[in-house]
Protein backbone atom coordinates (compact mmCIF):
# COMPACT_ATOMS: atom_id res chain seq x y z
CA UNK A 1 0.00 0.00 0.00
CA UNK A 2 2.98 2.17 0.70
CA UNK A 3 4.28 1.74 -2.72
CA UNK A 4 1.30 2.16 -4.39
CA UNK A 5 0.70 5.68 -2.16
CA UNK A 6 3.99 6.64 -3.49
CA UNK A 7 4.16 6.04 -6.94
CA UNK A 8 0.43 7.58 -6.85
CA UNK A 9 2.39 10.93 -4.89
CA UNK A 10 5.26 10.79 -7.98
CA UNK A 11 2.74 10.59 -10.71
CA UNK A 12 0.85 13.34 -9.46
CA UNK A 13 4.09 15.08 -9.29
CA UNK A 14 5.31 14.50 -12.47
CA UNK A 15 2.50 15.79 -14.48
CA UNK A 16 2.03 19.40 -12.40
CA UNK A 17 5.97 18.89 -13.40
CA UNK A 18 4.52 18.43 -17.19
CA UNK A 19 2.09 20.84 -17.28
CA UNK A 20 4.26 23.32 -16.26
CA UNK A 21 6.61 23.15 -18.59
CA UNK A 22 3.96 22.94 -21.31
CA UNK A 23 2.76 26.10 -19.91
CA UNK A 24 6.75 27.53 -19.96
CA UNK A 25 7.00 26.62 -23.36
CA UNK A 26 3.96 27.60 -24.78
CA UNK A 27 4.45 30.99 -22.87
CA UNK A 28 8.38 31.02 -24.57
CA UNK A 29 6.81 30.11 -28.23
CA UNK A 30 3.93 32.81 -28.03
CA UNK A 31 6.58 35.41 -26.31
CA UNK A 32 9.05 34.23 -29.59
CA UNK A 33 6.43 34.90 -32.03
CA UNK A 34 5.04 38.69 -30.25
CA UNK A 35 8.55 39.93 -30.00
CA UNK A 36 9.45 39.52 -34.15
CA UNK A 37 6.35 40.71 -35.03
CA UNK A 38 6.72 43.86 -37.55
CA UNK A 39 5.35 47.00 -36.62
CA UNK A 40 3.68 47.41 -39.42
CA UNK A 41 2.01 44.20 -39.38
CA UNK A 42 0.32 45.41 -35.62
CA UNK A 43 -2.70 47.57 -37.38
CA UNK A 44 -3.98 45.01 -40.29
CA UNK A 45 -3.71 42.36 -36.96
CA UNK A 46 -6.06 44.60 -35.08
CA UNK A 47 -8.29 45.32 -37.68
CA UNK A 48 -8.99 41.61 -39.05
CA UNK A 49 -9.64 41.17 -35.39
CA UNK A 50 -12.55 43.51 -35.22
CA UNK A 51 -13.66 42.76 -38.61
CA UNK A 52 -14.03 39.05 -37.11
CA UNK A 53 -15.66 40.29 -34.11
CA UNK A 54 -18.12 42.14 -35.59
CA UNK A 55 -19.04 39.33 -37.47
CA UNK A 56 -19.56 36.75 -34.77
CA UNK A 57 -19.86 38.91 -31.57
CA UNK A 58 -23.29 40.90 -31.15
CA UNK A 59 -21.89 43.02 -28.33
CA UNK A 60 -18.91 44.06 -30.50
CA UNK A 61 -20.97 45.37 -33.30
CA UNK A 62 -23.00 46.95 -30.96
CA UNK A 63 -19.65 48.90 -29.23
CA UNK A 64 -18.60 49.47 -32.49
CA UNK A 65 -22.29 51.14 -33.20
CA UNK A 66 -21.89 53.30 -29.92
CA UNK A 67 -18.67 54.66 -30.54
CA UNK A 68 -19.45 55.49 -34.17
CA UNK A 69 -23.05 57.54 -32.59
CA UNK A 70 -20.24 59.33 -30.15
CA UNK A 71 -18.86 60.65 -33.27
CA UNK A 72 -22.23 62.05 -35.07
CA UNK A 73 -23.78 62.47 -31.93
CA UNK A 74 -21.75 64.54 -29.80
CA UNK A 75 -18.68 65.15 -31.46
CA UNK A 76 -20.75 66.28 -34.15
CA UNK A 77 -17.95 64.35 -36.95
CA UNK A 78 -17.95 61.63 -39.25
CA UNK A 79 -17.47 58.32 -37.66
CA UNK A 80 -14.22 56.87 -38.82
CA UNK A 81 -15.17 53.68 -39.55
CA UNK A 82 -16.80 50.94 -37.60
CA UNK A 83 -13.84 48.50 -37.91
CA UNK A 84 -11.87 51.02 -37.07
CA UNK A 85 -13.44 52.18 -33.97
CA UNK A 86 -13.58 48.50 -32.67
CA UNK A 87 -9.73 47.51 -33.54
CA UNK A 88 -8.26 50.31 -31.06
CA UNK A 89 -8.34 47.56 -27.57
CA UNK A 90 -7.01 44.67 -30.16
CA UNK A 91 -4.41 47.14 -31.28
CA UNK A 92 -3.56 48.40 -27.74
CA UNK A 93 -3.07 44.64 -26.36
CA UNK A 94 -0.96 43.74 -29.70
CA UNK A 95 1.15 46.78 -29.06
CA UNK A 96 1.80 45.94 -25.44
CA UNK A 97 2.62 42.62 -26.05
CA UNK A 98 5.28 43.58 -28.86
CA UNK A 99 7.04 46.37 -26.18
CA UNK A 100 6.83 43.65 -23.47
CA UNK A 101 8.29 40.46 -25.07
CA UNK A 102 10.78 42.56 -26.75
CA UNK A 103 12.24 44.03 -24.42
CA UNK A 104 12.41 40.40 -22.39
CA UNK A 105 13.29 39.34 -25.71
CA UNK A 106 16.39 42.01 -26.17
CA UNK A 107 16.16 44.76 -23.36
CA UNK A 108 17.70 47.77 -25.33
CA UNK A 109 15.30 46.96 -28.23
CA UNK A 110 14.71 50.62 -29.58
CA UNK A 111 11.70 51.81 -31.05
CA UNK A 112 13.12 55.17 -32.95
CA UNK A 113 9.67 56.38 -33.04
CA UNK A 114 8.92 56.92 -29.59
CA UNK A 115 12.51 57.95 -28.84
CA UNK A 116 11.93 60.78 -30.46
CA UNK A 117 8.70 61.94 -29.26
CA UNK A 118 10.61 61.75 -25.74
CA UNK A 119 13.02 64.13 -27.10
CA UNK A 120 10.11 66.41 -27.52
CA UNK A 121 8.92 66.41 -23.97
CA UNK A 122 12.57 66.90 -22.80
CA UNK A 123 12.45 70.03 -25.61
CA UNK A 124 9.27 71.17 -24.04
CA UNK A 125 10.53 70.88 -20.01
CA UNK A 126 13.52 72.11 -21.23
CA UNK A 127 12.11 75.12 -22.11
CA UNK A 128 9.21 75.42 -19.07
CA UNK A 129 12.89 75.18 -16.78
CA UNK A 130 14.20 77.69 -18.79
CA UNK A 131 11.38 80.18 -18.68
CA UNK A 132 10.48 79.48 -14.90
CA UNK A 133 13.80 77.54 -12.63
CA UNK A 134 13.15 75.04 -10.30
CA UNK A 135 8.95 74.77 -11.82
CA UNK A 136 7.88 71.12 -10.85
CA UNK A 137 6.28 69.74 -14.35
CA UNK A 138 3.60 67.21 -14.33
CA UNK A 139 3.89 65.13 -18.01
CA UNK A 140 0.72 64.18 -18.32
CA UNK A 141 0.12 60.88 -21.38
CA UNK A 142 -3.03 60.68 -22.57
CA UNK A 143 -5.60 57.24 -23.05
CA UNK A 144 -4.06 56.51 -26.84
CA UNK A 145 -2.69 53.60 -28.50
CA UNK A 146 -1.09 51.99 -25.79
CA UNK A 147 -0.34 52.12 -21.89
CA UNK A 148 2.89 50.03 -22.80
CA UNK A 149 4.19 52.47 -25.40
CA UNK A 150 3.41 55.21 -23.14
CA UNK A 151 5.43 54.02 -20.29
CA UNK A 152 8.52 53.42 -22.84
CA UNK A 153 8.25 57.07 -23.98
CA UNK A 154 8.69 57.88 -19.92
CA UNK A 155 11.37 55.62 -19.62
CA UNK A 156 13.13 57.45 -22.16
CA UNK A 157 12.02 60.45 -21.29
CA UNK A 158 13.58 59.70 -17.99
CA UNK A 159 17.25 59.01 -19.58
CA UNK A 160 16.91 62.26 -21.49
CA UNK A 161 16.37 64.25 -18.04
CA UNK A 162 19.03 62.29 -16.69
CA UNK A 163 16.92 61.10 -13.48
CA UNK A 164 17.88 57.73 -11.73
CA UNK A 165 13.92 57.24 -11.35
CA UNK A 166 10.30 58.67 -12.68
CA UNK A 167 6.96 58.49 -10.65
CA UNK A 168 4.12 57.02 -12.66
CA UNK A 169 0.30 57.13 -10.95
CA UNK A 170 -1.54 54.15 -13.09
CA UNK A 171 -4.25 52.62 -12.69
CA UNK A 172 -3.59 49.56 -14.97
CA UNK A 173 -3.32 46.15 -13.69
CA UNK A 174 0.55 45.50 -13.42
CA UNK A 175 2.65 42.37 -14.63
CA UNK A 176 -0.24 41.18 -17.20
CA UNK A 177 2.39 39.56 -19.70
CA UNK A 178 5.12 38.92 -17.10
CA UNK A 179 7.20 40.93 -14.82
CA UNK A 180 6.67 45.19 -15.15
CA UNK A 181 9.14 46.13 -12.34
CA UNK A 182 12.23 43.92 -14.76
CA UNK A 183 11.03 45.40 -17.87
CA UNK A 184 10.73 48.83 -16.37
CA UNK A 185 13.09 48.97 -13.32
CA UNK A 186 13.78 52.84 -12.94
CA UNK A 187 9.66 53.43 -13.09
CA UNK A 188 7.77 53.83 -9.65
CA UNK A 189 4.57 52.57 -10.58
CA UNK A 190 2.30 54.64 -7.99
CA UNK A 191 -0.94 52.70 -8.62
CA UNK A 192 -4.64 54.20 -7.83
CA UNK A 193 -5.89 50.83 -7.39
CA UNK A 194 -3.63 50.12 -3.93
CA UNK A 195 -6.41 49.65 -1.39
CA UNK A 196 -4.01 49.48 1.24
CA UNK A 197 -2.91 52.96 0.60
CA UNK A 198 -4.74 55.18 -1.77
CA UNK A 199 -4.93 57.87 1.05
CA UNK A 200 -1.43 58.15 0.56
CA UNK A 201 -1.16 58.52 -2.88
CA UNK A 202 -1.35 61.98 -3.15
CA UNK A 203 1.81 62.10 -0.90
CA UNK A 204 3.67 59.30 -2.91
CA UNK A 205 3.21 61.54 -5.68
CA UNK A 206 4.35 65.21 -4.06
CA UNK A 207 7.68 63.46 -2.90
CA UNK A 208 7.80 62.02 -6.27
CA UNK A 209 7.54 65.79 -7.51
CA UNK A 210 10.24 67.25 -4.68
CA UNK A 211 12.86 64.63 -5.71
CA UNK A 212 13.16 64.44 -8.79
CA UNK A 213 11.18 67.46 -10.37
CA UNK A 214 8.84 65.70 -12.77
CA UNK A 215 6.06 63.20 -12.04
CA UNK A 216 3.56 61.29 -14.30
CA UNK A 217 -0.32 61.58 -14.36
CA UNK A 218 -2.70 60.67 -17.04
CA UNK A 219 -5.07 63.46 -16.38
CA UNK A 220 -7.37 62.57 -19.17
CA UNK A 221 -9.07 59.22 -17.13
CA UNK A 222 -12.73 59.42 -17.74
CA UNK A 223 -14.20 59.52 -14.05
CA UNK A 224 -16.36 56.23 -14.47
CA UNK A 225 -13.49 53.99 -15.12
CA UNK A 226 -13.07 54.69 -11.24
CA UNK A 227 -16.38 54.20 -10.10
CA UNK A 228 -14.98 51.41 -7.71
CA UNK A 229 -12.52 54.03 -5.95
CA UNK A 230 -14.80 57.39 -6.55
CA UNK A 231 -12.27 60.57 -7.12
CA UNK A 232 -12.80 64.08 -6.39
CA UNK A 233 -14.10 65.92 -9.53
CA UNK A 234 -14.08 69.51 -11.13
CA UNK A 235 -16.84 70.83 -13.15
CA UNK A 236 -15.94 71.55 -16.96
CA UNK A 237 -17.36 71.56 -20.47
CA UNK A 238 -16.85 69.13 -23.03
CA UNK A 239 -18.39 69.68 -26.45
CA UNK A 240 -20.45 72.61 -25.37
CA UNK A 241 -22.18 70.07 -22.72
CA UNK A 242 -21.35 69.68 -18.70
CA UNK A 243 -19.27 67.36 -18.09
CA UNK A 244 -16.52 66.14 -15.36
CA UNK A 245 -12.59 65.60 -14.54
CA UNK A 246 -10.84 64.16 -11.75
CA UNK A 247 -9.11 67.02 -9.61
CA UNK A 248 -6.40 65.22 -8.39
CA UNK A 249 -3.81 66.89 -10.46
CA UNK A 250 -5.11 70.27 -9.77
CA UNK A 251 -4.90 69.87 -5.80
CA UNK A 252 -1.56 67.58 -6.30
CA UNK A 253 -0.07 70.19 -8.57
CA UNK A 254 -1.10 73.71 -7.87
CA UNK A 255 0.58 74.02 -4.41
CA UNK A 256 4.01 73.52 -6.22
CA UNK A 257 3.20 75.84 -8.82
CA UNK A 258 3.63 72.88 -11.26
CA UNK A 259 3.46 72.98 -15.06
CA UNK A 260 1.20 70.19 -16.45
CA UNK A 261 2.84 69.16 -19.86
CA UNK A 262 -0.11 66.47 -21.82
CA UNK A 263 0.64 64.90 -25.05
CA UNK A 264 -1.11 62.08 -26.55
CA UNK A 265 -0.07 59.26 -29.28
CA UNK A 266 -0.59 58.32 -32.39
CA UNK A 267 -0.20 55.16 -34.93
CA UNK A 268 -0.58 54.52 -38.14
CA UNK A 269 1.04 51.92 -40.58
CA UNK A 270 3.34 50.78 -38.55
CA UNK A 271 4.77 54.01 -37.40
CA UNK A 272 3.99 56.20 -33.95
CA UNK A 273 3.67 59.59 -33.60
CA UNK A 274 2.91 62.14 -31.30
CA UNK A 275 0.84 65.65 -30.62
CA UNK A 276 2.99 67.59 -27.53
CA UNK A 277 -0.08 70.07 -26.34
CA UNK A 278 0.61 73.38 -24.30
CA UNK A 279 1.67 73.31 -21.03
CA UNK A 280 -1.14 74.33 -18.49
CA UNK A 281 -0.06 76.44 -14.90
CA UNK A 282 -2.49 74.37 -12.53
CA UNK A 283 -2.66 77.03 -10.10
CA UNK A 284 -4.40 79.33 -12.95
CA UNK A 285 -8.37 79.44 -11.97
CA UNK A 286 -9.05 78.19 -15.51
CA UNK A 287 -6.55 75.14 -15.73
CA UNK A 288 -9.23 72.82 -15.68
CA UNK A 289 -10.84 73.61 -18.60
CA UNK A 290 -7.90 74.48 -20.65
CA UNK A 291 -7.14 70.46 -19.80
CA UNK A 292 -10.54 69.69 -20.76
CA UNK A 293 -10.43 71.98 -23.79
CA UNK A 294 -7.47 69.30 -24.95
CA UNK A 295 -9.01 66.27 -23.68
CA UNK A 296 -11.69 67.63 -26.25
CA UNK A 297 -9.08 68.09 -29.19
CA UNK A 298 -6.98 64.85 -28.89
CA UNK A 299 -10.71 63.68 -29.02
CA UNK A 300 -11.60 64.96 -32.28
CA UNK A 301 -7.72 64.63 -34.11
CA UNK A 302 -7.62 61.03 -32.89
CA UNK A 303 -10.57 59.55 -31.50
CA UNK A 304 -10.59 55.52 -32.93
CA UNK A 305 -7.16 55.63 -30.89
CA UNK A 306 -8.76 56.34 -27.76
CA UNK A 307 -8.68 53.44 -25.28
CA UNK A 308 -11.14 55.18 -22.59
CA UNK A 309 -13.85 55.20 -24.91
CA UNK A 310 -16.94 52.80 -25.30
CA UNK A 311 -19.16 53.69 -22.24
CA UNK A 312 -22.19 56.05 -22.87
CA UNK A 313 -21.02 58.44 -19.75
CA UNK A 314 -17.54 59.23 -20.37
CA UNK A 315 -16.56 62.53 -19.41
CA UNK A 316 -20.30 63.49 -18.79
CA UNK A 317 -20.69 61.24 -15.23
CA UNK A 318 -19.02 60.90 -11.56
CA UNK A 319 -19.75 58.81 -9.34
CA UNK A 320 -18.77 61.53 -6.64
CA UNK A 321 -18.35 65.02 -6.89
Amino acid sequence: MNRLSRFCTRLRALRVLCKGTLRRARLGAWCMVMSRIPAVALQPIAVGAALLRMLFDANGRALAVERADFCREVMKVASPGSVRLLAARTLESLIDRRLHFGRQRRFDEAWPDLQRVAGSLAQAIGKIRREAPGCPVIVSPFHYVSQYANIYVIDELRTRLGLARIGVVSGVPRDLYGSDDAMIPDIDVLCTYDQNNRSGLGLQVARSLRRHGVVVVFADVPPYTLHRYPMETVGVSIFGSAARIHNGVFRMGAPFGAVLLPFYLGFERGRFGATVLEPIQLADRDAPQRLARQIEQALMSNFESSLVTGHPSLYAFAAAK
